[in-house]
């Protein structure tokens, strides 16, 4: 919108949309293209959205174009010093300030900006911390939500558009189930009418925060209680623990990976942060890392307590996979 040279090499536009999609993965869009024939034609490809491949941390990603490492929100629970496990996306408030624990500046500070969400969530403490610097309009449905954003898009404006209606089928019925692919569906013809709506000179970009995995019940693979007593915390989520531990970490990571074999990935925080996984990590984030990473692998999910009652989510994410990571990047109007 201001006419600078960019990475995904965007035409110059007087408005633009960014509409994120909760939970759409490129595999996923892919394999149910014939249900949604306007994201699957259009232009654009796909791109990794980071990791963990979570909500919280790809949409504060997303915002303020830096990774985890630097502006802080890193997992679905994380461990804030002082205060033990939070969860990124509810527990708001004390040590868990939205103006200094997410730290970067978003775009949305920098841009007359419009956000358009579910108006339970306009005053939260994650909308305080992620979209901060934009106004907030609030619509019940999809339906009421694209109309804020056809009548948002003629006001030559950057508009930040949320869809959470898929992740949430995703998780309680599985990607691959009749709901999903209707909710796939009606995206899909929201989208067409959008993109037919667009004035000239205006650009909409359909993106995603993660993608998905169906996880049976089979694959559940409950921790050993022996491979707790050196664990102080456990933050994450069952796609990927983040184990804060009592001693040496190198030692639980051993132990975790002699149980797990070839079902996760295991390292320490140490070899996380080389390998990069949260990009450059700023120091005062680095604490609220994990000590110990469990990423689990293929189509399983690791849970501390056999009576967790999150084991009857089907759909999951957090994990290193690219049915995870990897998420569509599709372009319209004056950006296709």
């Amino acid at each position: 919108m201001r006419g600078e040279e960019n990475p995904l090499r965007l035409a110059r536009a007087s408005a633009a949309v960014v509409l994120l999609v909760d939970g759409l993965g490129a595999a996923q869009l892919g394999q149910r293209a014939g249900h949604a024939r306007t994201l699957a034609t259009a232009p654009g490809g796909s791109l990794d959205a980071g990791f963990p491949s979570t909500t919280a941390v790809a949409l504060a990603s997303l915002t303020t174009g830096e990774l985890a490492g630097a502006h802080g929100i890193v997992g679905y629970d994380a461990f804030v010093p002082g205060a033990g496990v939070r969860n990124q996306l509810r527990d708001w408030g004390g040590p868990m300030d939205p103006a200094t624990w997410q730290r970067s500046p978003t775009l949305l500070e920098q841009q007359p900006s419009i956000v358009i969400g579910e108006p339970r969530h306009a005053a939260s403490g994650f909308t305080h911390a992620v979209l901060r610097g934009a106004e907030y309009r609030g619509g019940r449905t999809m339906a009421d939500r694209f109309a804020l954003v056809r009548a948002a898009a003629r006001e030559r404006s950057l508009v930040y558009a949320y869809v959470p209606e898929l992740d949430r089928t995703g998780h309680e019925s599985g990607w691959q189930s009749p709901e999903w692919t209707d909710a796939l569906e009606e995206l899909d013809g929201h989208v067409r009418e959008l993109a037919a709506s667009l004035l000239r000179d205006a650009g909409l970009v359909v993106t995603a925060d993660h993608g998905m995995v169906d996880v049976d019940a089979s694959a559940h693979l409950i921790v050993p209680p022996g491979l707790l007593e050196r664990v102080a915390h456990v933050a994450g989520e069952p796609r990927c623990l983040q184990l804060q531990v009592e001693g040496d970490a190198d030692a639980v990571a051993r132990s975790w990976a002699a149980w797990l074999g070839d079902a996760a990935w295991v390292a320490t925080r140490d070899e996380v942060v080389a390998a990069g996984w949260f990009g450059e990590v700023h120091p005062e984030v680095a604490p609220r890392l994990g000590d110990v990473f469990v990423a689990a692998r293929g189509r399983r999910a690791i849970y501390v307590d056999e009576a967790d009652p999150g084991r009857g989510m089907i759909g999951q994410h957090g994990s290193l996979t690219p049915d995870e990571l990897r998420v569509p990047l599709r372009r319209f109007g004056a950006f296709a």
